[in-house]
């Protein structure tokens, strides 16, 4: 219980310092501060069995870090239900990770009707998260990553449907040849 605790309230004071920072800052760094490794992670999914992010590995995935207390977070959630419906089957795949605890999660779940995976962890989670070279301040935090897992964008703050519509833009460049990795983060720069 005191383990719980502890977690929640770190959670809750990274959002919170994570809104104001939000407010005051750039939605991520500049393109060149993204860190070259690429990006790789297992968590347990909604059923507890541990999940590889390599298992999507040659699609591009747009991995969104939420909370089921987090009111910006339950708002994308539709948008990144109709982007998977849209856009899952080869162009993106949508990976939803919970920051919170697995029961949370699961009771959620079954009124959310995901139809995209939902890895779930606390510290792990967070972790995860600041695999980008930024500091975990707050949620949602989402990440877009290339088919072999190298972080092009990472966003703090809501994603709203102009984002998705660039990102998609600018995947069809990747995928044409016309943009390399180097080129899409420019071009998504900030939002």
């Amino acid at each position: 219980m005191i383990n719980r605790l502890l977690v929640a309230a770190v959670v809750l004071v990274a959002a919170a310092g994570g809104g104001y920072w939000l407010k005051n800052n750039a939605s991520s760094g500049p393109a060149d501060s993204l860190p070259d490794a690429r990006i790789a992670f297992a968590l347990p999914d909604l059923e507890g069995n541990v999940r590889e992010l390599s298992e999507w590995d040659g699609t591009p995935r747009l991995v969104n870090f939420w909370a089921t207390w987090c009111a910006p977070c339950r708002r994308e959630i539709p948008l990144l239900k109709k982007t998977q419906s849209e856009h899952g089957s080869d162009k993106l795949q949508v990976i939803g990770v919970a920051i919170d605890f697995q029961e949370d999660v699961v009771a959620y779940a079954q009124t959310a009707a995901f139809n995209y995976p939902i890895l779930i962890g606390q510290e792990d989670a967070m972790a995860a998260a600041e695999m980008s070279g930024m500091d975990f301040v707050g949620l949602p935090v989402t990440m877009l990553l290339s088919g072999e897992g190298d972080l092009i964008k990472m966003h703090m703050g809501e994603i709203h449907e102009k984002h998705i519509s660039r990102i998609i833009e600018v995947l069809d460049r990747m995928e044409s040849g016309e943009m390399d990795l180097a080129d899409a983060r420019n071009a998504l720069g900030k939002f």
